[in-house]
């Protein structure tokens, strides 16, 4: 389901990319080239974006737990 997702978004992007460059009087082989390159390089970031690991963002632990907070009260900043 992911991967049908993640080449979907990619599909419509490059497809959006051919568009708006012919629309800019480019021809159909620049289009072309245009919108596989776009589709190339929206593969990896829509799997990055849509990640279903959850090892990206984790969300932060309560005030102050943890090693940084009791080792910091301790030092000067000098």
């Amino acid at each position: 389901m992911r991967a049908t997702l993640v080449f979907l978004l990619a599909l419509l992007a490059g497809t959006v990319a051919g568009g708006l460059t012919v629309l800019a009087g480019e021809g159909a082989p620049r289009s072309l080239l245009a919108g596989l390159a776009v589709v190339g390089l929206a593969v990896p970031f829509f799997n990055r974006l849509i990640d279903t690991e959850g090892g990206g963002v984790q969300p932060p632990g309560p005030a102050g737990a943890g090693a940084g907070a009791s080792s910091a009260e301790g030092e000067s900043n000098g």
